[in-house]
């Protein structure tokens, strides 16, 4: 027998089912989880989409630098086409998928940059070579001559060797302060656990979803 549904339109039309948790609190349970089993290069990577100027959206991967305060990190240039985007029209989507749990998290929220000491402190952790390209680089744009970029990135490495390098003035980055968060559980028969958390006036509110 068929088991019917009701619809959810993520307004009060859906019995809520009141939280014992908050969905950022299992999502860096299921974040350390997947740190621990994980066996790829960059188990941070999630996907950042931004809204373009021409209407269309725009995705990306990018590293997540940690959860603070309920707020989500990412950094980069803030004149690259991301930060651009961010700043014109401040709403934005993440998305993880773990291959080692198999498990996806989807978030929507509202973008705000950080602070510039924070945003020194996060360049400060970079690679060297990382430094270097984000003074050197104007993320995005185009270039005539790559292999003149490649020269000035070896002779500041040179230059570089023994000095610290300050963060570019256009170097920042966003918190993603999160209004719906999506963590789906996947399932081989297809039955995939889906709960969807919205922030309403504070609190959060779980929906489960159809798979």
């Amino acid at each position: 027998m068929l088991l019917h549904f009701k619809r959810c339109n993520f307004t009060n039309t859906c019995n809520k089912i009141k939280l014992s948790m908050n969905p950022l609190n299992l999502f860096n349970t299921w974040y350390q989880e997947e740190l621990n089993k994980s066996t790829v290069p960059l188990p941070s990577a999630c996907c950042l989409s931004s809204i373009g100027s021409d209407g269309y959206p725009n995705s990306r991967f990018v590293s997540l630098k940690e959860v603070i305060d309920q707020k989500f990190v990412i950094t980069g240039p803030i004149k690259s086409r991301k930060g651009v985007e961010l700043l014109a029209n401040p709403k934005a989507a993440l998305t993880f998928w773990w291959t080692a749990t198999e498990r996806q998290v989807r978030v929507q929220g509202d973008a705000i940059q950080i602070e510039n000491d924070l945003a020194k402190t996060y360049f400060s952790k970079r690679s060297k070579g990382a430094q270097i390209v984000s003074h050197i680089s104007n993320q995005g744009e185009q270039t005539n001559d790559f292999s003149e970029l490649v020269s000035t990135f070896e002779k500041e490495k040179i230059n570089t060797v023994n000095s610290i390098i300050d963060k570019p003035k256009h170097w920042s980055g966003f918190y993603i302060v999160p209004k719906r968060i999506e963590l789906m559980t996947f399932k081989k028969n297809r039955l995939h656990y889906r709960e969807l958390y919205v922030k309403t006036n504070n609190k959060w509110s779980k929906f489960i979803l159809q798979p």
